[in-house]
């Protein structure tokens, strides 16, 4: 008696039949089959097949977009979703640098921006995650939707981790020291943007991450998805290096240059990488040009996405301004 096909095996096909048979998966394809995985409807090496058949080809927008639907399918999202402005993933770590965009996203919460922001922690040795520098910072980490949706509404900023907001799919970037290599994991998990926010904001690693990324968007029907090449991936811009950010909305994409801050072309890596140092440069206590250079820069970006200035230089100084005001008191946020 033959065993019946599976019904995950056609997903598998459709990417392993040889360079002149295979082709991208369609939206509704990349939709089902990431849901199907979600679900723990596939077997281990139905998905080991598959991510990797996909690093092979390298994902598509539309692939994106589709894994990206078929994730937010199994989110347990509260009832009533909270008005968020943007949303910000953080899924790289930071190695160089401290997570200098912390202040940047604080800042904007501080002046009315609410802000989700969500990322994975501790999936490679040798970084620092954003958990681990809020919770060094004394920010609450949201162990849920529900509870990252309260604190959007007491302080106008939330951050939930991977393994809580979505737990399968935590255990899939997992499989990176498995197999070896990344998986669209870690592209499409930056673009769940679980709250509906209007703007969202994408760090890259390399240039060609852009248009997947900016593509997925435009199919996704994001009104506003802004990414650009951060500094360790995340989205925090170097002041050492001009800024290429490039903006998929209404169906268009721009790029835009936002300048280099610093003089230097190469900024030397913090070799302390000591946290306590972002309360120091917050309450000015210490100076470092770089920090400030990347906090306001960062901002500047945001405000920009969130149309809240209508060219690099008004964003600029609306940032400066902002920097210059806060309350130096006033980390962490206060409900």
């Amino acid at each position: 008696m033959s065993t019946p096909i599976h019904p995950f095996a056609k997903y598998v096909a459709i990417l392993g039949r040889g360079k002149t048979k295979q082709r991208h998966l369609t939206i509704d394809e990349a939709k089902d089959s990431m849901a199907m995985i979600l679900r723990g409807e596939t077997e281990p090496e139905q998905i080991g097949a598959y991510l990797m058949l996909l690093r092979l080809k390298e994902e598509s927008p539309g692939e994106i977009a589709g894994f990206t639907l078929g994730t937010r399918l199994v989110l347990g999202r509260p009832s009533s979703i909270p008005q968020v402005d943007l949303d910000w993933s953080s899924y790289a770590g930071k190695r160089r640098q401290l997570p200098w965009f912390l202040l940047s996203a604080i800042l904007l919460a501080q002046n009315g921006v609410r802000v989700m922001m969500h990322g994975s922690g501790e999936h490679t040795p040798g970084r620092i995650y954003t958990d681990t520098a809020l919770g060094f910072l004394g920010f609450p980490v949201a162990a849920s939707l529900n509870e990252a949706a309260a604190q959007i509404e007491n302080t106008g900023f939330a951050y939930i981790g991977l393994k809580d907001m979505c737990p399968p799919l935590q255990k899939l970037m997992e499989l990176k020291p498995i197999l070896g290599l990344r998986s669209p994991v870690h592209s499409f998990a930056r673009m769940i943007n679980p709250f509906d926010a209007p703007v969202m904001m994408q760090g890259i690693f390399h240039r060609g991450f852009m248009d997947i990324h900016a593509g997925a968007g435009l199919l996704l029907d994001q009104p506003v998805t802004v990414v650009f090449r951060g500094e360790g991936g995340e989205v925090e811009r170097r002041p050492n290096k001009p800024t290429m950010a490039g903006t998929a909305s209404n169906g268009e994409f721009t790029e835009e240059i936002w300048p280099q801050l610093l003089p230097d072309g190469h900024a030397a890596a913090d070799t302390e990488m000591d946290l306590g140092l972002m309360i120091s440069v917050w309450s000015e206590d210490v100076q470092n040009d770089y920090a400030t250079a990347s906090v306001i820069g960062t901002l500047a970006i945001a405000l920009r996405s969130l149309g809240k200035a209508d060219s690099v230089d008004s964003a600029q100084a609306l940032a400066q301004e902002m920097w210059d005001t806060r309350d130096k008191q006033l980390l962490p946020l206060k409900a």
